[in-house]
C-alpha cells in the first residue's frame, strides 16, 4: 500500500490513477480468489462447534455494529441519521483478506476455537453488510418497500448458498473421477469454479462472495486428488491477489487529502475499536459463556475493511463518498 502511495498522484512518480470503477472491478475479481481460498483452508471439523456463534456474528453482529456506529456518527459527528447509518453499514463487516492472512501466516494457536470463528465471521459477514448498504443508499435516494427488502435478503443468502453448494459438489465429483491430462489443469479448473461460484449467483441477485466462500469450504474438506498441490497454488495466488489489492488501494490514496479525513476517521476508528465492536461481542458471545479474553480478541482481531466498498459489488467508492459529508 505504501508503494502504491509512492507511485500515485501525490507520490514521487506521479502516476495519476483515479478510476474507481476499474479499481472496483479489479479488486472484486481478486477478492473472489481470496474468499475461495479462505474457505478452502477452513477445517470444518474445527469450525463446526463454533459455527452458530460465527453465524450470529456475521448477521446480527453486522447490524449491531452498524447501528452503534451510525448513532455515533449522528450524535457526535453531526451527520444526518441515514448517512451516519450508511457509514456504519460500510464499516460493519470485517476484512476477510486481512484476517485470513494474519491468522494463517502467523499460525496463532488461539484457544476456544477463536481462529475459525474469526475466519467464518469474516468470510460470511459481507452479505449482511452489502444488503444493509444497498438498503440505506436506496432509502437516502428514494423509497424502498418491504417486498424489495425481503426479496433482497432472501436472494442474497438463498441463491448464494444453494449455488455454492451445487457447484462445489459438481466440482468434487469431477476432480475425483476425471483424470486431467496435464499437470496444473486441476488448479485451472478450480479457478474456473471459483469464478462461476461468484458469477452465477450475481445473475439472480445472490451474493457471489458467500457462494464462493461456501464452495471453498466444501471443496477444502473433500478428499480430492493432488490436494497439496492445489493448496500450494492457491496459497501463492492468494498472496499475489492481496498484493494487487493493497497496491491499488495505495494508488487511490491522495496523501494531500488525508488531513481533511483524519480527525473524523480517527474518531470513528476509536469508537469501532473500543466501544462498538466490544459491545457487539459482549451481546452475542456472553450467552455462550465466552470468556472475557476471547471476547476482547474477537473485538480487536475483527479487522475493518481498508476500502469496504470494493466488497459491495454494485457500489463504488465514489458513489458512497458523494453521499456523505466527508466527501471533498
Amino acid at each position: 500500500m505504501g508503494l502504491g502511495m509512492l507511485f500515485g498522484s501525490d507520490g514521487l512518480f506521479k502516476i495519476h490513477f483515479e478510476d474507481y470503477s476499474l479499481a472496483e472491478k479489479i479488486c472484486s475479481a481478486a477478492l473472489i480468489f481470496i474468499m475461495f481460498y479462505g474457505g478452502f483452508g477452513t477445517k470444518w471439523k474445527t469450525a463446526r462447534p463454533i459455527a452458530k456463534q460465527a453465524v450470529l456474528l456475521s448477521t446480527f453482529g453486522v447490524f449491531i455494529t452498524a447501528a452503534l456506529t451510525g448513532i455515533f456518527c449522528h450524535l457526535i459527528l453531526g451527520l444526518p441519521p441515514l448517512e451516519g447509518l450508511l457509514i456504519g453499514a460500510v464499516l460493519s463487516s470485517t476484512d476477510a483478506a486481512s484476517v485470513f492472512s494474519i491468522l494463517r501466516s502467523q499460525k496463532l494457536n488461539l484457544k476456544y476455537s477463536t481462529a475459525p470463528m474469526l475466519e467464518i465471521e469474516s468470510g460470511s459477514n459481507d452479505p449482511c453488510a452489502y444488503m444493509l448498504t444497498i438498503i440505506l443508499l436506496t432509502s437516502i435516494g428514494s423509497s424502498l418497500n418491504f417486498f424489495d427488502i425481503s426479496y433482497l435478503i432472501f436472494a442474497q443468502f438463498a441463491y448464494g448458498i444453494i449455488i455454492g453448494v451445487i457447484l462445489a459438489f459438481i466440482a468434487s465429483l469431477i476432480l475425483k473421477n476425471v483424470q486431467f491430462g496435464e499437470n496444473g489443469f486441476d488448479s485451472i479448473f478450480l479457478v474456473a469454479i471459483a469464478l462461476a461460484a461468484y458469477a452465477l449467483p450475481s445473475l439472480v441477485d445472490g451474493n457471489g462472495y458467500l457462494s464462493t466462500y461456501i464452495a471453498g469450504i466444501i471443496l477444502g474438506n473433500q478428499n480430492i486428488p493432488k490436494k497439496k498441490n492445489l493448496v500450494n497454488f492457491f496459497d501463492a495466488f492468494n498472496g499475489m491477489m492481496q498484493m494487487l489489492i493493497f497496491f491499488l488501494l495505495g494508488l487511490l490514496v491522495f496523501p494531500s487529502k488525508l488531513p481533511y479525513y483524519f480527525v473524523p476517521a480517527l474518531f470513528i476508528a476509536i469508537f469501532l475499536t473500543f466501544i462498538a465492536r466490544p459491545i457487539t461481542m459482549a451481546i452475542l458471545l456472553t450467552p455462550f459463556k465466552a470468556p472475557l479474553n476471547q471476547q476482547l480478541i474477537m473485538s480487536w482481531a475483527g479487522l475493518r475493511e481498508l476500502l469496504p466498498s470494493f466488497l459491495r459489488s454494485s457500489l463504488s467508492y465514489h458513489q458512497i463518498m458523494l453521499m456523505t459529508q466527508f466527501s471533498p
